[in-house]
Order: C-alpha cells, then structure tokens, then sequence
C-alpha cells in the first residue's frame, strides 16, 4: 500500500511530508478526539463540576529576639542582638517548626472549625483525622523563601476563608511562639524571685546582728576605737589611774566584739550587691512574662483574592486537547506499524 508510513521491504524515512500525509489521513479521526477532549475540559473545569479555588498568602520575617528584657532593657553595647533586626536562616527553620507542628495544626482546626468546614462528618467518616490531614496537605503550603522569610499559603472554595486562614496561622505562631518562651521565662522568674526573697532573708539577720552589737555600744568600730585611743593616751598623760582602767575595759569590750561588726559590715555589702543584681534580674524575668512583644515582622497580609487560582481552564482546555492528538497519533502510528503489517 503507497499510503503507509511503512513497506513490506523497506523502512522509509520519516520526512516532513509524510507526517503531514499521517495526519491528513486519519484528520477526521483527531478532528473527533481533540474535539471530544475539548468538550471533556470545558464540561470538567465548569464551576457546577470543580469548583473553583482561591489563593491568599502571608509573608512575614521571624524576629531573632528570644527574651524581650535582654533585647530592650540592656545596654545597647552589651546587647547581642537587635530587637529590629530581621530573623536568620535557624529563625526560619524554627518558625516553620512551629508552623507544621501539631499544636499550631490542632488549633486552626479547631479555632476555624476546618471538620465542619471541609465537609469531613466524625461520625461517618472511618478515619476523619486522616482524611483532614489530606485536605490540609492539598490546600496549605509552608515554604522558606530564598531571602529567609516564611510564606504561607492557602488555597480555598472560599476567598474570605482563604485570606482568614493564611493571616490565622500568622498569628497562631506569634502566640505559641510566646507560649513556648513562657514555658522557661515563668520558672525563671520563680527561681529569681525564691532567690532574691532568700538573700533578703539573710540581709536582714545580718542587719539584726549588727542591731545588736549596736545595744551593746558598738555602732561605729573604727570611730569609737579611734576616740577611745584618745581618751587612754590622755588618761595615762595626766596620770587619771582610775579613768584609765575604766577606759581599758571599755576598749577590751569593744575589741571582743569589734571583729564581728567588721565582718558584718563587709559581709552585708557584698550581700547587698549580690541583692541588687537580683532584683535587676528579678524585673527582666517580670518583663519577659508580663509583655508581650511580636515575634515577626509581616512582609505581606493576605488579603481576598479576586481572581480564582484553580482550575485554569485555558491551560487545562489546551493540555486536554494536545495530550489527546498526542496519545491518538501515537495509537495511530502503532496501528499503521504492526495491527496493518
């Protein structure tokens, strides 16, 4: 047969001329397929059939600031880091830890009602928490960009829904971020607040025990050493025997006890800048509970989208149409190679 790609006793050379003749010989054959693949599209890609999707995004840069008292309360020169400045990549990697964990996950299910929302009845579902999981899988993306910030994105029926939910992981990761932060930062503040009532505790027995050398007369060991000096070498100048002996009694009491009002002295000095570094600590720990401080800085909110994000029905309508002419030339070509040989 002339018609045919192939002959009995030779292979010929595929030429421009005989894919033109191919498909001018069976063109009726493609007119119906790619006709009936484009009747397919539209039908499938109609909003009755698929219903359409909707894209909303949020971008925001993790700050690098883990305590709020050591980024704003310290001195500039001491500070090992900007509250300001931009997160790094480890800031991203935690953010997105944060993001995909089940905390976060379990919350936006539970703050947007996603069951109910997706169509997924606990009761007659077999495994409802699986099917979730692959509806979120299909609609939510997390991803680190190439500049280190975080990009959320949700695809959704509803555009409203779309942008609430992408801004709603946003602000469920600022809280959980604090929450995980307050899970040291409270027992922190315990611990600096035992201790400080403790050194307190001592600062006050040491101030009793010089309260009390103080009833015994001793209130200045270096003043009243110093004048009671004077006093004997007077004495003992104009021969005053008996005030001379008083006056040695006097000095053999105060240095009996003279060591222990030094030793307090010094003692309660370090104890009271021991004290003072404390109650600084004491008010960073306050802080770093009590305020509350964002832990990102948003590039972009996600707003309503206008415009549907899926399905494309120009590209599918075209993809469609191709990969059908493609997948009946290449039944075609068979049909003439081996079914007619």
């Amino acid at each position: 047969m002339n018609d045919n790609l192939i002959n009995e006793n030779e292979v010929k050379p595929i030429t421009l001329v005989s894919v033109v003749n191919f498909f001018w010989r069976w063109r009726k054959v493609f007119i119906i397929s790619a006709s009936i693949a484009a009747v397919m599209a539209i039908v499938m890609t109609h909003p009755a059939i698929t219903k359409p999707k909707y894209k909303a995004q949020h971008i925001f840069y993790p700050t690098k600031n883990n305590s709020i008292s050591n980024a704003l309360l310290t001195e500039l020169n001491q500070r090992q880091q900007d509250p300001l400045e931009f997160g790094e990549e480890i800031e991203a990697e935690k953010a997105l830890q944060i993001i995909q964990s089940g905390t976060l996950i379990g919350r936006l299910v539970k703050n947007f009602n996603l069951m109910e929302h997706y169509g997924i009845d606990p009761k007659k579902e077999k495994f409802p928490k699986y099917a979730l999981d692959n509806k979120m899988k299909e609609n939510f993306s997390f991803e680190r960009t190439r500049y280190l910030s975080i990009k959320v994105e949700v695809l959704d029926e509803d555009p409203k829904m779309a942008a609430a939910l992408a801004n709603g992981i946003a602000l469920l990761y600022d809280s959980i971020k604090t929450e995980v932060q307050n899970q040291v930062a409270k027992p922190a503040l315990d611990i600096v607040g035992r201790a400080l009532a403790e050194k307190r505790s001592k600062i006050q027995k040491i101030k009793d025990d010089l309260r009390e050398l103080g009833t015994r007369g001793i209130t200045n060991y270096e003043e009243q050493s110093r004048a009671l000096a004077e006093e004997i070498y007077k004495a003992q100048s104009s021969g005053k025997t008996g005030q001379l002996q008083q006056l040695l009694t006097e000095q053999k009491a105060l240095v009996a006890s003279g060591g222990d009002f030094i030793a307090l002295n010094e003692l309660i000095k370090l104890e009271e800048e021991k004290e003072s570094n404390l109650i600084t600590q004491f008010e960073k720990r306050q802080v770093d509970v009590g305020e509350r401080l964002s832990h990102k800085f948003t590039v972009e909110e996600a707003t309503v989208p206008e415009i549907k994000f899926w399905p494309k029905r120009s590209f599918i309508f075209i993809i469609s149409v191709l990969g059908t002419i493609i997948a009946t030339a290449v039944v075609l070509v068979c049909f003439e190679l081996f079914w007619k040989k």
